[in-house]
């Protein structure tokens, strides 16, 4: 890890004062994908940061080029926690999102995803875009992992610049996988029903 990969570690937990729980999961280094629920600029970060080390190592949180390209701050926290950085604005048949997703992840790295796509704006997530089941049907092999982060909206208000140092609490649930020939409509209402169970655990 780099200073600043290290130096980012050090004011998630700062700013989130995260604690962890794996709830029927255990932390492991195989290719997963991490699908949280969504509703700050700190979601990606602090999640990356709460993983174990060596996990941290190998995982990529995907997020939008549009909001982490800007400046020349921005950009280099990107890099430092090896965002995958996906152009939201300019989606293309022959540019596929989950082409590019599936192709940087090789066989070695896991992803955090949020399959919301935007951050919600209140405490209600919203239904989920088809990425996670695309990702699913090309990678049926990869453990799909529900998140649920809670308070990261608290922490970086909508509008704010600055974080807020509050405390919030990750729930980390048991992997779920696309069943043969399941709808998309009907994987993804699981998948996002999958992160709203963590939520009373």
């Amino acid at each position: 890890m780099t200073l600043t990969s290290q130096g980012i570690v050090l004011l998630a937990k700062l700013f989130s004062g995260f604690t962890v729980r794996w709830v029927d999961c255990q932390p492991d280094t195989c290719q997963r994908i991490y699908f949280a629920n969504h509703t700050s600029h700190l979601d990606a970060v602090v999640l990356w940061s709460a993983l174990p080390k060596e996990i941290r190592a190998l995982t990529r949180p995907v997020a939008a080029k549009d909001y982490w390209s800007g400046g020349w701050f921005k950009p280099h926290i990107a890099r430092s926690f090896n965002a995958l950085l996906i152009d939201r604005k300019e989606i293309k048949v022959h540019k596929s999102p989950i082409d590019s997703m599936i192709r940087q992840m090789e066989d070695i790295y896991s992803l955090i995803v949020f399959p919301e796509g935007g951050r919600s704006a209140g405490e209600e997530m919203s239904a989920f875009k088809s990425g996670l089941y695309y990702l699913g049907k090309k990678r049926p092999d990869l453990e799909l992992v529900p998140v649920y982060m809670e308070n990261l909206n608290r922490i970086l208000p909508r509008g704010e610049v600055l974080p807020v140092p509050l405390l919030s609490c990750i729930t980390i649930g048991a992997p779920i996988f696309l069943e043969a020939g399941e709808p998309k409509m009907e994987f993804l209402k699981r998948a996002r029903q999958a992160v709203l169970q963590l939520k009373d655990q």
